[in-house]
């Protein structure tokens, strides 16, 4: 469980990267056609949730229930960020999806790893 959280960790950070460069594009796309979505912002907040996430699972992810239950809840919450705000940044919904993946592995691996120690 705790290998499992340090990969997911760095998998996260590395999206960040490619989910912050994506969303600038598609936040100066919206910005150029003037259609008034929010994609591009969306996908911002989505990344530093997601990074936020992984440095919290990254820093907590050989201690207790706390921190897992944190991770998950950013990760969880920029998942619906993304879902909500997609618009035409469909990619977003892609990430949204990841981002709900790993935020519910944090918190159900949690608990299944609680219920297994006693």
């Amino acid at each position: 469980m705790k290998t499992t959280k340090l990969i997911l960790s760095i998998i996260s950070m590395i999206l960040f990267v490619i989910i912050a460069l994506q969303s600038c594009a598609a936040g100066v796309s919206n910005t150029l056609q003037e259609n008034g979505e929010l994609g591009g912002t969306a996908g911002i907040m989505l990344g530093i949730c997601m990074v936020i996430a992984a440095i919290i699972g990254l820093v907590t992810r050989k201690g207790g229930k706390g921190g897992a239950f944190t991770a998950g809840g950013f990760y969880l919450a920029g998942a619906v960020i993304g879902y909500v705000n997609a618009g035409s940044y469909a990619d977003l919904k892609i990430w949204a999806t990841v981002s709900l993946a790993f935020g519910i592995f944090f918190i159900v691996g949690t608990i299944i790893a609680a219920r297994k120690n006693g």
